[in-house]
């Protein structure tokens, strides 16, 4: 006696059904955030080339020591560390909303989704404040050469450009320092050696300029126009992608707080803004690494 087997196959696409197990929202989600991957790892790989075809190229340790009311104040990398830091907290509060989401705890969803909003405003509002001072702010950086002595290095004005490249003749130096605001020349005057009195604020501009010791001082030309380019590009793109999450996570918000997920019985919609939010802290580690560390 013979037993027949009846093999059924399953036709995933037959309609309600996926290959792959996943909601269809979420499997959109991923595809999304793989080409969005796609694209910034060509911004940075073409980046890498450029730059490793470049002879000079800007140190980050030059370029980013400003800090919100330091004034001149070298601290290399500190202001940068703490939007990383800001970031990443973010995507703790985000994975505390969607740990809130899988428990039905709408309380908890409501609040850890307003700080992550803070967190990712909070982001928005630095990196604004690092654009601004990078455009419009005047840099002077107190420098250690090779044989220990100390210089200053007076970056200048970018006027939207990119101030950060090598040292230049001393033509080029005086213009700079003729084009200087008065207290950055303060600042050079007192750094050459020169003490203060209390009267060398009331210099003209002329006699401030014939104080500072040009021995003592590093005039820094304009650096590859492609650095600005490539900075303000990458970290602008990543910007926008923090705003977008950000408007997310408002809606996410606002949806939670009327109960709609409620009534559907599920906080799906929140795991897929957090998977968003992931990618989008994710992706800054690699800007991190590529503009500020490398």
């Amino acid at each position: 006696m013979s037993t027949q087997t009846t093999v059924h196959q399953t036709k995933w696409w037959s309609g309600g059904k996926s290959p792959f197990n996943l909601e269809y929202g979420k499997l959109m989600m991923w595809y999304f955030l793989m080409s969005d991957a796609f694209t910034f790892g060509a911004f940075l790989i073409s980046y890498g080339s450029i730059r490793f075809s470049q002879n000079f190229w800007p140190d980050p340790n030059v370029v980013f020591n400003a800090f919100p009311g330091a004034g001149h104040a070298n601290l290399p990398l500190a202001f940068v560390s703490i939007m990383t830091f800001i970031l990443i907290i973010s995507s703790v509060t985000m994975v505390l909303a969607v740990h809130a989401g899988h428990k039905e705890d709408k309380k908890g969803v409501i609040k850890w989704l307003a700080w992550t909003i803070v967190g990712g405003l909070a982001f928005l509002g630095c990196q604004a404040w690092e654009w601004h001072h990078l455009i419009t702010g005047e840099h002077a950086v107190l420098a250690t050469a090779a044989d220990g002595k100390q210089y200053i290095d007076i970056i200048g004005q970018t006027m939207g450009g990119n101030p950060w490249g090598q040292l230049a003749d001393h033509n080029t130096a005086m213009v700079a320092l003729n084009n200087s605001s008065h207290e950055t020349l303060l600042h050079l005057v007192r750094e050459s050696g020169i003490k203060d009195n209390g009267q060398l604020a009331g210099l003209s501009h002329e006699k401030l300029v014939g104080m500072v010791q040009l021995e003592h001082l590093h005039i820094r030309e304009k650096g590859p126009i492609a650095f600005g380019g490539y900075f303000y590009g990458i970290t602008g793109f990543h910007g926008f992608h923090v705003f977008s999450g950000v408007i997310i996570n408002i809606i996410m918000l606002l949806m939670s707080q009327k109960g709609v997920f409620e009534r559907r019985g599920h906080y799906l919609m929140i795991e897929k803004a957090g998977l968003y939010w992931h990618f989008v802290d994710l992706v800054w580690v690699f800007v991190f690494l590529c503009f500020y560390l490398i």
